[in-house]
């Protein structure tokens, strides 16, 4: 997918200024001897910085960049008897057009759209992020491009792997079988795959970013499966969409502070959350000499057990806090907003209690507090409007949330808990963290917390976007590789979502996907010669930017296709 097929001698990076203007331009630039002179032209432009703060990230992402274009050849991907691959052929050769023919338009027959858009951007950055290494070469050769193009259709419409294989012909021009796809996931479900993809995320992550890995998060999802059959695999464990009985497996996720994939783990379902972490982020430090590490988690990922275990290791840690847990001398020190302090953040107070070998760090904040109440509220009508239709104690069998609120009069009567409710009212606008880390502020703790959203973010990117559920198939060995190829497409959609952050250009993944499958060749053929020519499709805004950030450049050109 590569537009570079030489090897560059002399490759340098540049920042080049606007004239009256803030922004700077990154540019990976090439010296040519024309006679005695020398001159720079441009091979790539990396990205505008309009920020000091931006600049070395993209020079970083520049250095990268250039010596994967001095070391790569990278190879085509497109069946030999695939339209794509004639466009693309076409588009390299930059083959010039034939002899212009006075043509009516009635002469002319629509063939086919293809689109190359996802396999432009994306499979640049497949290749960039080094995914092609997964499977080793001499090994299964045969099966590297099944697995590039399953991940690629994984990024374009996930669905079941029939349906991608028949998307990938009649979208993408693409023809590979049901077969070869399932073989490479056999393949790519063993361990020195797994071993290769975890090392390759982690190295990726450290290699885009100026800053050492020293802070993590972490959380936690269950993937389900309509079955009630067990393995050593799938089993029934505490879901989070109330599929109690129906049997699941448990998958934790790292990310960077900036939302690029770092690990993950799958494990059986009844598996407690806290266990992977210990064993994701040893991993960690022994692949990359990692030292410092404080690992950011939501409440209920880790108990006091984990905690300590965690503390025995040396790692430090920023956990949600279950308020109503500590110690009764604790939860009135809590209650008492008066010790409260205000806070550089506005509308919020903070206080800050010893626990022992932590500090637990609370927060009340105003708009936090209108929430609670509302959604309180909301809950005890729902709750009242149910009561009086029917005192009957299975009414709110399948209403768990109103449990807190309703208490029991005799063996049949149902009553709204007033107490109760005077009781929740207490807790309204209050959050707390623990954590053991000894060097930062309140504000800085606090702050690292709420980059929690990166690592939730990813798991809605891999739920709703890439559809990693429902999960079509049944044996562990094939459930791993469906979870491989899913996290391999998260990583081409973060990391693509990190570089267009660099330059101020934020786009949510699916605003991505469609801008990039309007990037489209429109073929048609001559009625009485035979010819067929590829036309190029008006780019949407969105895409040009994205073949921007890229370094592809996309010719308007139309194209002139071989007969088969």
């Amino acid at each position: 997918m590569s537009h570079f097929h030489a090897m560059f001698p002399i490759m340098f990076v540049r920042v080049k200024s606007t004239p009256n203007s803030p922004r700077k331009s990154v540019q990976i630039v090439q010296s040519v001897r024309h006679g005695k002179k020398v001159r720079q032209r441009i091979v790539r432009h990396v990205g505008i910085a309009n920020s000091e703060q931006n600049q070395p990230h993209l020079k970083h992402l520049a250095e990268i960049l250039k010596a994967q274009m001095q070391e790569q050849n990278q190879p085509s991907f497109f069946a030999a008897e695939e339209t794509a691959l004639q466009i693309q052929q076409a588009r390299q050769q930059q083959a010039a057009p034939a002899k212009a023919l006075q043509v009516q338009l009635q002469q002319l027959r629509g063939e086919t759209a293809v689109s190359l858009g996802i396999y432009d951007v994306y499979g640049e950055l497949y290749q960039q992020v080094q995914l092609h290494r997964i499977l080793p070469r001499y090994r299964y050769r045969a099966s590297n491009p099944a697995l590039f193009h399953t991940v690629m259709a994984r990024i374009a419409n996930p669905d079941s792997k029939r349906a991608s294989v028949r998307r990938l012909g009649e979208e993408f021009g693409v023809r590979l079988s049901l077969e070869k796809v399932y073989r490479m996931m056999d393949y790519l479900s063993e361990e020195v795959p797994l071993q290769r993809l975890q090392r390759w995320a982690a190295k990726n992550a450290q290699q885009q970013l100026q800053e050492p890995l020293d802070v993590l998060f972490f959380d936690c999802t269950t993937l389900y499966f309509e079955s009630f059959v067990e393995d050593e695999l799938k089993q029934p464990g505490d879901s989070k969409d109330a599929k109690f009985k129906e049997s699941q497996v448990l998958l934790a996720l790292m990310v960077t502070p900036q939302g690029l994939p770092l690990s993950y783990e799958l494990l059986p379902g009844a598996t407690f959350e806290g266990h992977s972490l210990l064993a994701m982020v040893a991993r960690l430090r022994t692949d990359f000499k990692v030292q410092n590490v404080i690992c950011v988690a939501d409440r209920g990922m880790l108990n006091n057990h984990k905690l300590q275990q965690l503390q025995e290791a040396g790692l430090y840690y920023i956990v949600g806090a279950r308020l109503k847990n500590l110690p009764q001398k604790l939860q009135a020190q809590v209650l008492n907003l008066d010790q409260y302090q205000a806070s550089l953040q506005s509308g919020v107070r903070i206080l800050s209690l010893a626990y022992g070998q932590r500090r637990v760090i609370v927060s009340h904040c105003k708009k936090r507090a209108r929430k609670d109440r509302h959604d309180r509220e909301k809950a005890v009508n729902k709750l009242l409007k149910i009561l009086n239709k029917s005192q009957s104690p299975k009414a709110l069998m399948s209403n768990c949330g109103y449990k807190r609120f309703v208490r029991m009069q005799g063996h049949s009567r149902v009553l709204v808990d007033q107490n109760e409710i005077e009781q929740a009212q207490k807790w309204d606008g209050l959050h707390g963290v623990v954590t053991n880390v000894p060097t930062m502020t309140d504000e800085q703790v606090l702050s690292h917390y709420r980059g929690l959203w990166q690592v939730e973010q990813s798991f809605r990117i891999t739920q709703q976007d890439l559809k990693v559920r429902p999960i079509f198939h049944w044996t562990p060995r094939r459930v791993q590789a469906h979870i491989a190829i899913s996290f391999m497409a998260l990583m081409c959609v973060r990391h693509l979502q990190y570089r267009m952050g660099l330059q101020q250009q934020r786009y949510s993944p699916q605003v991505i996907r469609e801008a990039l499958l309007k990037a489209q060749y429109c073929v048609v053929e001559h009625r009485k010669y035979g010819q067929r020519n590829a036309i190029p499709m008006q780019l949407p805004e969105v895409a040009k930017k994205l073949y921007a950030a890229m370094g592809i450049r996309r010719s308007m050109t139309t194209l002139v296709l071989q007969k088969d």
